[in-house]
């Protein structure tokens, strides 16, 4: 009886020097923490909203190492604060806070053109009209500047300027012409000169490349071994398109009869879709509805995400930044399905309003030799293409790369 009261004794008094050591060491901690020397100095404290930062990046110099190296988040204006671990050049585990202002000194990007012609009594809406968009706000304010009539002929010397919330404002100053409507028949359009595909195949075929077509309902009634004849190494149909904002999809007048016979004589396919979205919800919505058209089918390229809208832009109510986000959103649910996602679009628009970095981008720039900086698997190099097998249309060229 006694042993096992000494034993009792041994161990609470163990337990209890345990104990003393522990919160002597969470102290003797608590105090280095407190006392320890933080030198933390930024190299800015004002960061562009959407600018891709990492924590290190802001730091100009720190008394030691940082534990992680966190990205910031800059998806919203305002004060910011960045809770992080770092160990001082003395071996201590410190926290420390810092903290940012998100601002956006983006102003909004509006039309480039110097003339904007209409007839008189003209019933639209010009400043509707002119492209204005920005990065951050859905609805910049866009307004034209000086006086104009719309029932009386003349040239109109004009300002059109965007602001966003921010203040930052673009201008341009532009002649509107009000014209009398013309009285002349309209004469038969010049013949459009048109692109030989054999000789895109002569000069830019080669062990990297294959060169393709794209083709919708314009391109008529196909025939497919002409066409696979004269060397098209693959093709993207449009499956179909928007019929505005918030409105019912159509399917392509052609796309079961062409996806068909590219499918039968053995060419690569893939799908595009003129998309209307204007928010991701609808972009979701887009996606599935061209996967249920294709799924009878073998699409072994991509699934191409196709909008356009730039002359209505500021129906959609959407910031550059929440156009990418709709394009994710597409691609997304594309590839969640195990099919490829992909961007379309031109160049101008491609460096001024895209933000793309996850998916794959098919590029327009009708030119012999783009200077297009970004990453591109195709590039569409003509849209005056001539092929055997495609007579009622010219169609699209395209080169793509391994």
């Amino acid at each position: 009886m006694e042993k096992n009261k000494r034993l009792i004794t041994i161990i609470i008094s163990s337990i209890v020097v345990v104990l003393i050591i522990l919160l002597g060491y969470i102290f003797y901690r608590g105090y280095r923490i407190k006392h320890a020397l933080k030198e933390v100095k930024l190299s800015t404290k004002e960061v562009e909203v959407y600018e891709k930062v990492k924590l290190k990046d802001l730091i100009k110099s720190i008394n030691g190492e940082l534990i992680d190296n966190p990205k910031v988040d800059t998806t919203k204006l305002g004060k910011r604060k960045i809770h992080f671990e770092y160990i001082t050049d003395k071996g201590i585990k410190v926290p420390y806070t810092v903290e940012i202002n998100v601002v956006d000194k983006t102003p909004p990007l509006i039309s480039q053109m110097n003339t904007f012609s209409v007839d008189v009594g003209y019933d639209g809406n010009i400043e509707k009209e002119l492209f204005c968009g920005d990065n951050y706000d859905d609805n910049p304010k866009c307004s034209i500047e000086g006086e104009y009539d719309l029932n009386k002929a003349g040239e109109y010397n004009l300002t059109f300027i965007g602001e966003d919330s921010s203040k930052n404002k673009s201008a341009k100053k532009f002649t509107l012409n009000v014209k009398e409507k013309s009285k002349e028949k309209t004469k038969n359009q010049t013949e459009v000169k048109s692109t030989d595909y054999e000789n895109i195949i002569k000069k830019y075929k080669n062990k990297k490349t294959k060169i393709g077509i794209d083709v919708s309902h314009w391109q008529g009634d196909i025939d497919f071994e002409k066409v696979k004849d004269a060397g098209v190494e693959f093709v993207y149909i449009r499956v179909g398109r928007g019929d505005g904002i918030g409105e019912k999809y159509v399917l392509d007048d052609k796309f079961k009869q062409d996806i068909e016979g590219f499918n039968k004589v053995g060419i690569p396919v893939g799908v595009y879709f003129y998309s209307y979205a204007n928010s991701t919800k609808d972009a979701i919505k887009e996606a599935k509805w061209v996967m249920k058209q294709i799924k009878k089918y073998k699409v072994d390229l991509e699934i191409a995400f196709d909008w356009e809208n730039w002359s209505s832009f500021q129906e959609f109510d959407l910031s550059f930044h929440k156009l990418t986000e709709v394009s994710n959103a597409f691609n997304k649910a594309v590839e969640k399905n195990g099919y490829k996602g992909m961007l379309y679009s031109s160049k101008n628009y491609l460096e001024t309003i895209w933000s793309n970095e996850k998916y794959a981008v098919w590029l327009a720039h009708y030119t012999e030799q783009t200077d297009y900086q970004g990453k591109y698997k195709i590039w569409q190099i003509s849209s005056n293409g001539k092929v055997s097998g495609i007579d009622d249309n010219l169609v699209d060229i395209n080169i793509m790369y391994k």
